[in-house]
């Protein structure tokens, strides 16, 4: 099983570096084999096109050309050649001796130099490539022309955009918005990490800089006063993988054993039951959440009532708490073991309903074979059960752990203004014990400015979850494993 999964990801990887030699093979081809009009076509985009008589793709090639060139001299060239530096001068007021007035200097400001260095790299990028396969389109013209073959007009080229190459028109507008608000961004993140930008270099006020992997030795504990972030880093990430198992599996095993109790023919009323349970996923998640957290709070109700039937006192006195109040949210070991159960109580009844859907197909088959046989109901569950359920929800299984690992809601919600920590290097590099990696990140951005740490730690943050969807999508899904069920 293992090696199927290795071998498919080989496959995949291969089949993607395949696809780009085969590309860039053809471009090869096209430029060596290419008439004089495809050797043009280098420069002029419309070249070949014109020569086919295809002049309004001519046209649209030669504005395509022309638009980005000049994009490149208006726009791109402001910013590119600063890319190096992020800007060197500084905002000033100089006295103008034409108006009679003090006015602003033109000054650099490093996160725009930033983010339009990369849109042009990225808009250059997309124009190589789109020349790069109008010279192989041109070459294609010619093999077709020099067959006798019929080359289509730009009529019957739009035509075939509806017909058999629907699937390019319908995924263009799709690629276009994943690589502006997508792709762009995870680049900006990652350039980031590897400036000082922090409260210290604001733009436009002040000016950042590269610094290389200094936030990265930062993060894992260099040395200096930045041991700090290396200290914190290591307990909120492992706090982070803790939270994500307890959360996704404790609600997964919950929902599907909940879900088999409703479905019981021992469990009276069950459409109730279900009822009251699906009447909790309408209220909103952050309106239980504050709720909760103030019922929770060391002022709260439960520890009114906990106080008064004595719970408190007895707790004091065999030293679990050295407060007038139980620290549900408000100390370390209380408040994550209280994160993950109140989370259970909110994620179970979602769970539930899937788990629902995915019982009602299970192969009756298989259950009555395994009755007859003499297996007992846990034998059932062990080994037809779970294994059926894991086989269709392991997509979503995997999603919800990705998903627990970037859960904001529920520990910002629950936390935030009732727990501070006691713990100065944690105090230090701005982190909590109860954080996660990204709500820790949010801080960093909000309240502290500090931009280079938290687009290091969403670095590591996209990589942990890169690394668990590849391993577990192939683990879990890409076996072949669906004939055990048919």
């Amino acid at each position: 099983m293992g090696k199927k999964s290795k071998n498919g990801f080989i496959a995949a990887v291969g089949a993607v570096f395949g696809a780009i030699g085969r590309f860039l093979a053809d471009f090869g081809s096209a430029v060596a084999k290419g008439d004089a009009f495809v050797k043009l076509s280098l420069l002029w985009w419309g070249a070949g096109y014109a020569r086919r008589k295809q002049y309004v793709k001519a046209a649209i090639m030669t504005a395509l050309e022309a638009g980005l060139i000049l994009f490149t001299i208006f726009f791109a060239l402001d910013y590119v050649p600063k890319f190096g530096s992020l800007g060197t001068v500084k905002p000033e007021k100089v006295f103008n001796m034409k108006t009679m007035k003090n006015e602003w200097n033109d000054y650099d400001n490093s996160f725009l130099i930033l983010l339009f260095s990369l849109f042009s790299f990225v808009v250059w990028a997309a124009g190589i490539i789109i020349w790069m396969k109008n010279v192989v389109n041109v070459y294609r013209l010619q093999l077709k022309a020099e067959a006798g073959e019929h080359i289509n007009t730009f009529r019957e080229d739009l035509h075939s955009y509806v017909e058999e190459k629907f699937h390019i028109t319908l995924l263009t507008l799709p690629v276009l918005g994943i690589t502006v608000f997508t792709f762009v961004p995870i680049l900006l993140l990652i350039l980031v990490a590897f400036t000082n930008y922090d409260q210290q270099h604001m733009p436009p006020t002040n000016l950042f800089s590269w610094n290389g992997f200094n936030n990265f030795i930062s993060l894992f504990g260099g040395g200096g006063m930045t041991i700090t972030f290396g200290y914190a880093f290591v307990r909120v990430l492992g706090w982070t993988l803790v939270w994500a198992f307890f959360a996704t599996f404790t609600t997964y095993i919950g929902g599907i054993l909940l879900s088999i109790l409703l479905n019981s023919q021992k469990t009276r009323l069950p459409r109730m039951w279900r009822t009251l349970f699906i009447i909790t996923i309408a209220v909103p998640q952050f309106v239980s959440l504050l709720l909760v957290r103030n019922f929770f709070a060391n002022g709260g109700i439960v520890n009114t009532i906990c106080a008064n039937i004595g719970l408190t006192g007895f707790l004091r006195d065999i030293g679990l708490i050295s407060t007038s109040y139980i620290p549900f949210l408000s100390a370390p070991g209380w408040a994550h073991v209280m994160i993950i159960l109140i989370n259970i109580w909110i994620g179970i009844p979602y769970q539930m309903l899937i788990a629902t859907g995915v019982l009602m197909n299970l192969p009756s088959d298989q259950v009555e074979s395994a009755r007859v046989d003499g297996a007992r109901p846990f034998q059932i569950f062990k080994s037809i059960t779970m294994p059926y359920m894991l086989f269709v929800t392991g997509p979503a299984l995997v999603t919800d752990f990705v998903k627990n690992i970037n859960n904001f809601n529920v520990i910002y919600l629950l936390t935030e203004g009732v727990y501070t920590t006691t713990n100065q290097a944690m105090a230090n590099s701005q982190a909590k014990e109860v954080d996660l990696l990204v709500t820790w990140l949010f801080r960093l951005t909000q309240d502290y400015y500090n931009y280079k740490m938290a687009s290091t730690i969403g670095i590591i943050v996209f990589i942990i979850c890169a690394l668990f969807t590849l391993f577990a999508f192939n683990r879990m899904i890409g076996n072949g494993r669906e004939e055990d069920y048919q």
